[in-house]
């Protein structure tokens, strides 16, 4: 059986700043990664899944991490590797490492313990390996599969599924291996997810794969650890650590070694079982078991924002990892993503390390005020402890990083503002169904029932914020621009919202006019629907101050 050699054969698609797919290498991808725009992978999440599990740990560990802004300066305008680079990642690739990046290799398969068995024998269906698919206790919605059905993967796709296992997997009960010291009754039990699915991932992207890579790149002034190797160089870690080979079925809860570690941390034990067919190898079947836990998700984690608790409970850290809410689209997170300043004293978001180092590069006019940097987010929402998937969350926002510049917040208090405007304007639309339905005879909804008019309102400005930010990045310090965008934002933030008002009014019934009484909190208390709706215009005045100021500008003229 062919070995699959992921260096060389071309299993990665990539798409070129032409616009044409091409399947590359793992050493074409990265040497080649000035002319690629983006990679191609079936689902989003296995997006931070190769850049984490491959392309970056390789990228660190040939070339090292960059000691000061200057050496990553110098990185980025060159725009590609240099010949230089190149050589080190051939040599790195194909000398030092290439015997261990083949897929199917008898004795280092990559990404997998070799020979890896299951106390009672069984293997698994490769399904296990797809959370849309149904396996076990993970059994989706309108999923087109059952767990009887086979599911035949190229190598190919095999192994980004591969990766996304290792990044992504759901937690609880995992087959027993032999060999396993810790498994008890066939399995192991307390599995956490994989390490990704505990946070809320955020990755910054930029114009090729290549600005995509440094943008990803911390700087580090002390380099890497010392010891700390990525996972296929498990054998060259210091022995006096202790820690399992992920290589074979034993696994420890340990913290991460270094960065490289990180980035290649084999949650799991995994094992491909491969079998020729007419079509080629394909993968029908798998073993997975109990890999290493990570004893807590260091402050060295570059891809994720953090939630800071002042006073936090014993036992637990000051910072913990920040995840996405599902319903919410990019930019309602800004405040999360551009929260550069962290009080000791209070509580409140901070953002992820890699976007202040953007943010500090800025500064240094390292990186153009108008760059087009883009934020690609993505997360996995869990559910019946974490052993099922229930939800997948995944967004790209462009971002002006100018507003990442920690001592100029001009640009960031005005994003800021626009979002909250938003969200405002629609708790006000909210209140007016509200007012409404009481009016009419009715209740209020539940806040987690129902169809929300604010859910509506946020997704009939979704395309005008995203334009607003894209438009924002070419800035500069041009504030009449920013005052203009502002006002624009807040007339069509108005509009919006009062054709959803519309829509509320010409439901309810004519009885609403009149209204009722009901007793608030001891008092009695008239709705109406004029009321309502007084209350309702009188509040978007006040959240959309420009734009009530340009329709009266707009009607004095008129007069």
């Amino acid at each position: 059986m062919e070995k699959v050699d992921l260096v060389g054969e071309g299993w990665l698609a990539a798409v070129t700043l032409d616009g044409t797919t091409e399947n590359l290498g793992l050493l074409r991808t990265l040497t080649e990664a000035h002319r690629i725009r983006r990679l191609d992978v079936p689902v989003a999440t296995m997006q931070p899944a190769v850049l984490r599990q491959m392309l970056l740990p390789v990228l660190l560990d040939a070339l090292g991490a960059p000691r000061s802004r200057r050496e990553w300066q110098q990185r980025f305008e060159r725009g590609q590797f240099s010949p230089e680079e190149a050589g080190r990642l051939t040599t790195y690739l194909t000398d030092r490492y290439g015997d261990r990046f083949r897929l199917f290799d008898v004795e280092r398969p990559f990404g997998q313990a070799a020979g890896l068995t299951a106390l009672n024998g069984e293997v698994k269906p490769s399904t296990l390996l797809v959370p849309s698919v149904a396996s076990g206790n993970n059994v989706p919605l309108f999923s087109a599969f059952s767990e009887a059905d086979h599911l035949d993967l190229a190598a190919a796709q095999a192994v980004l599924w591969l990766l996304h296992a290792q990044c992504w997997d759901t937690a609880a009960i995992k087959t027993g291996a032999v060999g396993d010291s810790q498994a008890k009754a066939g399995k192991t039990t307390g599995n956490p997810t994989g390490p990704l699915g505990q946070l809320g991932v955020i990755v910054p992207t930029g114009r090729t794969l290549f600005e995509t890579l440094l943008l990803n790149t911390p700087v580090l002034p002390d380099g890497l650890e010392a010891g700390d190797r990525p996972q296929w160089a498990w054998d060259e870690r210091p022995a006096s650590l202790g820690w399992k080979s992920p290589a074979g079925p034993e696994w420890s809860t340990r913290p991460a070694g270094g960065l490289l570690d990180l980035l290649t941390f084999q949650s799991r034990r995994i094992r491909l079982v491969a079998s020729e067919t007419k079509q080629g190898v394909r993968v029908r079947q798998v073993v997975v078991s109990a890999g290493d836990r990570l004893a807590q998700t260091p402050e060295t984690e570059p891809h994720t924002a953090w939630n800071h608790t002042a006073k936090p409970k014993p036992g637990q850290p000051p910072r913990r990892p920040r995840r996405h809410m599902s319903g919410r689209a990019a930019w309602q997170g800004l405040g999360a993503l551009l929260a550069l300043a962290l009080s000791q004293d209070s509580d409140g978001p901070y953002t992820s390390a890699l976007l202040r180092q953007i943010g500090d590069l800025r500064a240094d006019e390292v990186l153009p005020a108008d760059y087009p940097l883009g934020v690609e987010i993505s997360a996995l929402e869990y559910g019946n402890q974490s052993a099922v998937v229930e939800n997948a969350i995944t967004d790209t926002l462009p971002l002006p990083v100018v507003s990442l510049v920690a001592a100029d917040d001009w640009l960031r208090l005005a994003l800021l503002e626009c979002a909250e405007q938003a969200d405002r304007t629609g708790r006000a639309l909210d209140g007016l169904h509200a007012d409404l339905r009481r009016a009419s005879g009715g209740e209020p909804l539940p806040r987690d029932r129902g169809d929300r008019p604010s859910v509506r309102l946020l997704h009939a400005v979704d395309t005008s914020m995203r334009r607003l930010l894209a438009g924002l990045r070419s800035i500069g310090e041009d504030y009449d621009l920013l005052e203009r965008g502002q006002q624009a934002w807040e007339l069509t933030l108005f509009e919006a919202a009062v054709r959803e008002a519309d829509v509320l009014l010409a439901a309810v019934p004519a009885r609403a006019v009149v209204g009722r009484t009901e007793k608030v909190n001891g008092k009695d208390v008239v709705f109406r629907s004029g009321k309502g709706v007084g209350v309702f215009r009188m509040r978007l005045n006040e959240i959309l101050r420009r734009a009530a100021e340009a329709r009266a500008a707009k009607e004095a003229s008129a007069a």
